[in-house]
């Protein structure tokens, strides 16, 4: 008990005085942290390293620099040794150039020109089949692979001429019946066996491939398939095009040099020029029209090897071979690969692009001749599909004539357009590929254009469709807009299938929401539900109906104007699969969260919103994910933020108990919902300036029962623990003193249901620190709480410290000595005349003992109890030959004494000269650590009071670790 009955008087403030760190006048003018730095370099020595020289420099800048940097030469020593030891780097010198070539190359075209390969998912997905198909196969011969070095020069030219008579002659192989899945494994196999045969050196055998490839693109007896198919076909010839490209290029490296990015032919050497012409011989020597065409096509950069005006040369005559092509769909996407390589390899050539489309245009009339309509009718495809099919192509030649192209081009081609008739496919095609910008400003042309269209062969939905998407991101002229939605949707609204419609209506919302008022979304949405209601047939359009919510939660993000959109809730109200209703719900609180400035009260926005919280809220069953959990109650609690009465505390207590009834089953929104509530009590406090009335004590009573109430449903036990003491102390600071006792209370009685192992963020860890952490914040919280008149002395404490003792710790686990620790720093502050701080309009124990003989000897018992404890741990640890935690131990021990008591009393100093010998003498004492303590102990000698210190440095000897 010597330890607290001669605790260290404090006096807090002056200590605090002494403590505060010494202010020191700051010219700002002459400097501030946040400021620029100005680095002066002068005369600096660089740092000497391989590949480097060493060099003086002096110069002067007021830029931000980084200093470090500045000595290193602009280079990095780590990239240079990773460099030097990067064998890719060092194998191969043309790889780096290659790479920078095949990124100047992709970046000819601006990044505002939509690539092929962006295109490519799209058109696979949409043009499919379930009729059978064919393909045929090449099957490569032993001739096929490549000749022994001691062959003769002419047998091995007459072996590879009789090759390529083998495939003229047949050696291939039909493969019938096959699904489109099966179809698309075969051609990716082609593609592979492509890339085995050239890395094999058997180059004939590639060609093969690649001729049979585009022989599959004059077969139209699956004709919904054709666009797939081309995509897929393309493909080899692309990779057959780089192949041959780069084998070419590298064989122009001269003594590991490769070519310039923009060489010329007369820097390629004889045998590069040879072997590029011999490739365009074999080419030439292909009898078909289609596989001859498309495999030119695919190897045209190589004419950059050959002359400076090859590829200018072969344009033209590409585009005139496309001529022969009679099948109109066979030639247009044959066109549409002339445009793809030649706006990758010699996209300032426009003249040979607008020749192609408008030798189209020519043969425009193809498309409705008697020829086509008698495939289609052997097919059994309408007209309207079949047209569809056209569409990937020309949207393509088109993008690529658009792109950068003046407007009286655009015009012209607009105008060619008109004249023809049955031109709505083009037509769909120019709003596809023109700038929006471009087809907005003209928006009442386009629609007179579409007016005068035949509806039998392209839907006018489809052109309204494609208006619509370009008026979504370009504005029309302000006078047309709603004449434009009139004309519009006049035939929107006709449409009798639902999917038409939906696909229509949903891109035209964008366009009302953008330029109208609420009166006309609602009108638009009231449409929607009245067609789309019929047989369920929302069913089947739940992207779309999403789409159309998205759009009008983007433009109308005042919430009390969206929810007095009259349909809009009712609109809702067609997503009924729970999947697609709470992915809904997520989308609007998300908006809400994110434009809602201020707090609100609005009756309105609180029942819908509320309503939709309960959706999200109700979808939680036992298989949802955590993160899915997580996610909603983060939304929820968005909005219970979001929600205030202002001074209607009372309605405010009333939401929150409405909330807890809905969100029961989500954990987080019930822990919000007690921070809210105590944070109501708080701010009652903060109006009444802590001077309760009968009702507002009434309330904040109210207040603290709710919490009390809600607390034990949770199932997180250190959540619970932190929210007893939390609302505890919020109980305190509001003078409710029986309700801070209960909550105190229900926070010790659930200390032994802490169990060793708890789960943080998805991985079991030790519960002891999170333990150690919540007693160490209880016990600050336990000396302003008053005794209760009808407990005994230190009720709570002394409740802490028998569930602390009966507590399972770990036989490894010294924290419960580390807790007893804290406990007489708890104690020791007990004893101080005033304590250290307090609750306003809350008479601790200080003022209610004043000192009092008997509670400081209720003290004392507490305390011996507690050192005696800590002394036994320390003996049974040497026992155990445990002497590190021993060590550990005895420090922190001997720091308490140092810090509360008050070492002029001799048993007391000779223990902490005891717990100090005792923390070094197995040498596990931090040599460090020692040093500073007693430097520490040196210098507060030096204050007034404390000179005893300067006896106490002299018996604390430090002993080295030998």
């Amino acid at each position: 008990s010597y330890f607290l009955r001669h605790a260290r008087a404090r006096n807090y403030v002056s200590e605090s005085e002494m403590c505060k760190l010494e202010s020191v006048p700051l010219d700002f003018g002459d400097y501030h942290p946040l400021k620029p730095i100005t680095v002066t370099e002068s005369k600096t020595k660089k740092m000497t390293r391989k590949g480097s020289t060493s060099s003086t420099s002096s110069s002067s800048s007021s830029s931000m620099m980084d200093p470090l940097s500045s000595v290193l030469d602009g280079t990095d020593p780590l990239s240079l040794f990773a460099a030097a030891a990067d064998p890719v780097t060092t194998a191969s010198p043309t790889d780096g150039a290659r790479r920078k070539r095949d990124k100047d190359e992709s970046s000819a075209v601006g990044s505002d020109f939509e690539p092929w390969s962006s295109k490519r998912g799209e058109i696979l997905a949409r043009y499919t089949t379930t009729e059978k198909l064919s393909i045929n196969l090449y099957m490569g011969s032993e001739k096929g692979k490549a000749t022994t070095t001691g062959s003769a020069v002419s047998e091995k030219v007459r072996t590879r001429l009789e090759e390529l008579d083998d495939l003229e002659e047949g050696s291939q192989k039909e493969l019938l019946n096959l699904t489109q899945q099966d179809y698309m494994n075969r051609i990716e196999e082609l593609n592979q066996s492509l890339k085995d045969a050239w890395s094999s050196d058997q180059k004939v055998k590639a060609l093969k491939i690649v001729i049979q490839c585009s022989k599959l693109l004059s077969d139209t007896t699956v004709i919904q398939f054709y666009p797939s198919k081309f995509v897929l076909i393309t493909d080899i010839l692309d990779t057959f095009g780089k192949l041959v490209y780069e084998r070419i290029l590298s064989m122009c490296v001269d003594n590991r040099v490769s070519l310039p990015d923009n060489f010329s032919p007369e820097s390629v050497n004889d045998t590069a020029k040879e072997t590029c012409l011999n490739w365009f011989f074999k080419i030439a020597s292909i009898r078909e029209l289609i596989p001859r065409f498309y495999v030119e096509a695919a190897i045209l950069k190589c004419n950059k090897f050959l002359s400076k005006t090859g590829i200018s040369e072969c344009l033209p005559r590409l585009t005139s071979m496309i001529r022969g092509i009679g099948d109109p769909l066979v030639a247009v996407y044959a066109r549409a690969y002339l445009c793809r390589v030649g706006m990758e390899v010699a996209p300032q050539l426009k003249e040979s692009l607008n020749k192609n489309f408008f030798d189209f245009l020519l043969t425009f009339k193809q498309i409705h001749g008697d020829t086509v309509q008698n495939q289609l009718v052997v097919q059994c495809v309408e007209i309207p599909l079949y047209l569809t099919l056209y569409s990937p192509a020309i949207d393509w030649i088109l993008q690529c004539i658009a792109y950068h192209a003046p407007d009286v081009l655009l015009t012209e081609m607009m105008e060619r357009c008109k004249k023809l008739g049955n031109n709505a496919l083009l037509l769909n095609s120019v709003m596809s590929a023109f700038r929006a910008e471009f087809i907005a400003a003209r928006s009442m042309d386009f629609i007179a254009m579409i007016k005068e269209c035949d509806e039998s062969g392209f839907p006018k939905h489809l052109l309204f469709r494609s208006l619509g998407l370009n008026l979504a991101l370009a504005d029309p002229p302000e006078n047309d807009r709603l004449q434009i939605l009139n004309e519009a949707w006049k035939v929107i609204t006709k449409l009798k299938n639902p999917q038409d419609y939906i696909n229509c209506a949903e891109v035209w919302v964008e366009y009302t929401c953008r330029h109208f008022t609420k009166r006309e979304v609602n009108t638009v949405l009231a449409d929607v539900i009245k067609h789309m209601t019929p047989d369920r047939a929302f069913e089947d359009a739940y992207p779309q109906l999403q789409s159309i919510i998205q759009k009008v939660i983007t433009y109308i993000y005042d919430f009390a104007l969206l929810f007095s959109v009259e349909k809009f809730l009712p609109f809702l109200d067609m997503f009924q699969k729970e999947s697609v209703r709470v992915e809904v719900c997520k989308c609007i609180m998300e908006s809400f969260i994110k434009h809602q400035q201020e707090p609100t009260k609005d009756p309105v926005i609180l029942n819908a919103l509320l309503h939709i919280c309960k959706t999200m809220h109700d979808s939680v069953n036992a298989l949802t994910l955590e993160d899915e959990k997580r996610t909603l109650a983060t939304l929820i609690n968005g909005f219970i933020k979001m929600v205030s009465f202002g001074r209607d505390f009372e309605q405010q207590l009333s939401f929150y108990v409405e909330a807890r009834s809905m969100f029961c089953n989500l954990e987080p929104v019930l822990v919000q919902l007690i921070h809210s509530v105590n944070q109501l009590a708080m701010e009652t406090r903060r109006v009444m300036k802590g001077n309760h009335s009968r009702k507002t004590a009434a309330f904040v009573r109210a207040c603290v029962a709710f919490c009390f109430i809600t607390i034990p449903s949770l199932s997180s036990i250190f959540t619970r623990l932190n929210l007893y003491l939390h609302s505890g102390q919020v109980a305190l600071a509001n003078q409710c003193l029986s309700q801070a006792d209960a909550f105190f209370k229900a926070a010790v009685s659930l200390v032994p249901e802490v169990p060793k192992m708890i789960s943080v963020d998805g991985k079991m860890r030790p519960s002891d620190a999170f333990l150690l952490e919540f007693l160490c914040n209880f016990f600050s919280t336990l000396l302003v709480v008053p005794d209760h008149p009808e407990q005994g002395v230190l009720f709570l404490v002394r409740g802490l410290l028998n569930v602390i003792q009966d507590y399972t710790w770990e036989d490894n686990s010294d924290d419960k000595v580390r807790i007893y620790t804290n406990v007489l720093h708890l104690l020791s502050a007990m004893t101080q005349e005033a304590f250290i701080y307090h609750v306003d309009k809350v008479d601790s124990n200080d003022t209610l003992y004043g000192g009092d003989s008997k509670f400081l000897a209720e003290i004392n018992k507490l305390s011996e109890t507690v050192v005696s404890q800590i002394l036994d741990h320390l003996k049974n640890l040497g026992k155990e030959e445990s002497l590190k935690r021993q060590s550990q131990l005895a420090h922190y021990f001997f720091n308490t004494i140092l810090a509360h008591g008050d070492l002029r009393n001799n048993r007391l100093n000779q223990l902490s000269v005891n717990l100090w010998n005792l923390a070094q003498k197995h040498g596990f004492a931090d040599t460090k650590t020692m040093v500073k303590t007693l430097e520490y102990i040196k210098r507060r000698s030096k204050q007034p009071e404390m000179s005893h210190f300067t006896d106490l440095a002299l018996r604390l000897p430090l002993q080295s670790r030998t």
